[in-house]
């Protein structure tokens, strides 16, 4: 397991862009990048689970299944993984499983004179990083994209 950095910074308010990359609507619009689909069930909460989650190919529904370890309003939250959704069913054990556990996603953001920098952490297996690489400065380009234009 490896540990990705991604920075970018945003000409709004750390409010806004901390609203934007959480909320639902917002949340939707960035992660579109990753899955037209993409969206979420739970509460950003800390303590509680969150599932991230969108529809394959088939209509089925598949995605992760985390715990929210930290969470300060416009400046860090942490979400740790511990399984995968396929379908209905909550799968917390096996090999599907291990290789999400105890991984780590972090969004962090820094108030600047001229906006906010977000930085997101991310664990990531071998199999996924160069997905990763490519993808995630996307969705950031898209949420800066929707935080300057409001």
């Amino acid at each position: 397991m490896e540990r990705l950095k991604f920075e970018i910074q945003i000409e709004a308010p750390v409010e806004m862009v901390f609203k934007s990359m959480i909320g639902r609507e917002g949340y939707k619009q960035w992660t579109s990048v990753f899955c037209d689909s993409s969206d979420f069930e739970g509460s950003w909460s800390e303590g509680e689970k969150i599932i991230f989650l969108a529809l394959n190919k088939a209509g089925k529904r598949e995605g992760m299944l985390g715990r929210v370890k930290a969470f300060v309003p416009h400046q860090f939250v942490s979400v740790e993984y511990y399984g995968v959704l396929d379908g209905d069913d909550q799968i917390t054990e096996g090999d599907i499983a291990e290789g999400f556990k105890g991984m780590y996603e972090n969004f962090s953001f820094k108030r600047q004179d001229n906006g906010t920098i977000v930085s997101v952490d991310v664990d990531v297996e071998d199999a996924f990083k160069s997905y990763l690489l490519e993808t995630y400065p996307k969705a950031l380009n898209l949420l800066k994209q929707i935080c300057e234009q409001s």
